[in-house]
């Protein structure tokens, strides 16, 4: 077998496979025979049809057999000759063959792996600092009582806020359409539910009250035969609430958990709070050293790769938009970025373990499945769940070993201290 490799554009390479046709023609009669031992032709016997006619019979699709087997087993060789890594599947197809020098050829086109040499890294990470203030653990007690939140009539104008209850139908040039209608339905004023303009224009009508409002669909809206077109609303207000916040007793507590009452939710959302701030800062700090790597470490990607990786945010996405039902088209170049990062990450993550032979830490294992199981009622169920699944286990001790290249990375640079608050970091993300 000869083997010659040409590179293409990027990370592609062109391998033209020779193999002698005697050897392929030796298997095609190797095979024609066991066929012959039981086939069955008019006015022959089993064992005694004339090769000739096997050829003619059978002699084309046994051919296609031998191909492709012999093009998957000399592509395999063929790699491991050249010592190439493919980054994918390749595309076969034929060479240009000639009885004259009894060779058969195919091309196989395919990327391979990039070759990837780790530059020197410098810069600046930035260690958030921020502690839980009391002013912290007031906000999110109130976004806990807004939770249980309860409406009360009230004979006013309504406000900002408020819960209407409201009939409205829109007609677009004088004709109502699909979906414009409803009959006492309930609005929060500010909710952003309805296009703009239009929970803007009932704050400080009263109830009873009627009005006529004039907008336009924005010209991104989800309903394509709708964007951008004017359209008018007639309003009536059938009532007006005003939000009514639980008082935050015993009772309260209990509904999220605390069955020891006050104190103990205090305690809760807290803890809670400390530690998922503490998640925060780790996210921050690990998300300026990943972009110091690939910013500083730019590498070909291989776009089997990345393809790959979009299908992957594809599929996540229908998940989380309909709960996996459904199969809508989402654009590849919403995620086309997306997904080149996280290859060029998972690349480089990579090959910084391989080079330095990290081993994964169990300890900081044990302790991330700890701190993760802390959340439930009972934690030591969970610790045991995760070591008695080899699947989950792995993907807490992937975790781990990219925190393990984290540490790697911010030893190479600058880390400097940036003061925030809890806010501020669950605001940014």
């Amino acid at each position: 077998m000869q083997v010659s490799v040409e590179s293409g554009e990027g990370l592609e390479r062109r391998l033209t496979v020779e193999l002698p046709a005697e050897k392929i023609d030796a298997e095609v009669t190797k095979r024609l025979q066991q066929i012959g031992r039981t086939a069955k032709l008019d006015g022959f016997r089993p064992g005694k049809v004339p090769m000739k006619l096997l050829r003619r019979n059978y002699g084309g699709q046994v051919l296609q057999e031998v191909y492709g087997q012999m093009i998957e087993s000399s592509y395999q060789e063929a790699i491991q000759q050249e010592k190439l890594q493919p980054a994918g599947m390749p595309k076969i197809e034929p060479g240009e063959s000639s009885e004259d020098d009894g060779l058969f050829r195919y091309v196989a086109t395919v990327e391979v792996m990039p070759e990837i040499t780790l530059n020197p890294l410098s810069g600046e990470v930035k260690r958030p600092v921020a502690e839980i203030a009391d002013q912290d653990v007031d906000e999110m007690l109130l976004k806990l009582r807004k939770q249980r939140v309860t409406w009360s009539s009230v004979e006013r104008d309504a406000a900002e806020g408020d819960q209407v209850k409201i009939s409205f139908k829109g007609t677009i040039d004088g004709e109502a359409f699909e979906g414009g209608s409803a009959e006492n339905v309930d609005l929060v004023l500010g909710s952003g539910r309805m296009i703009e303009g239009f929970e803007s224009a009932l704050i400080g009508k009263s109830k009873g009250d009627k009005s006529s409002i004039d907008l336009k669909f924005p010209e991104n809206y989800r309903v394509e035969e709708l964007a951008d077109k004017p359209v008018t609303f007639e309003v009536e207000i059938n009532d007006i609430s005003e939000e009514v916040l639980p008082e935050i007793d015993d009772e309260f507590a209990k509904e999220f958990g605390a069955e020891e009452g006050v104190d103990k939710l205090m305690s809760d959302v807290r803890e809670n709070m400390t530690r998922e701030l503490a998640q925060r800062i780790e996210a921050r700090i690990k998300n300026q050293a990943m972009d110091l790597l690939t910013e500083q470490n730019p590498i070909d990607v291989p776009s089997a790769m990345v393809d790959q990786e979009i299908e992957a945010l594809q599929n996540q996405t229908r998940q989380q938009m309909a709960q996996g039902a459904g199969s809508f088209e989402l654009p590849r170049e919403m995620f086309e970025d997306q997904a080149k990062k996280r290859v060029t990450l998972g690349l480089l993550i990579g090959e910084i373990i391989k080079q330095n032979d990290i081993q994964v830490d169990n300890d900081r294992v044990k302790k991330r499945i700890e701190e993760f199981a802390a959340s439930y009622e009972k934690p030591e169920e969970v610790v045991n769940y995760y070591y008695s699944d080899e699947k989950q286990l792995a993907t807490v001790q992937n975790v781990v070993m990219e925190d393990q290249v984290v540490d790697w990375v911010l030893e190479q640079v600058t880390i400097t201290e940036e003061q925030t608050t809890f806010a501020e970091l669950t605001e940014q993300g």
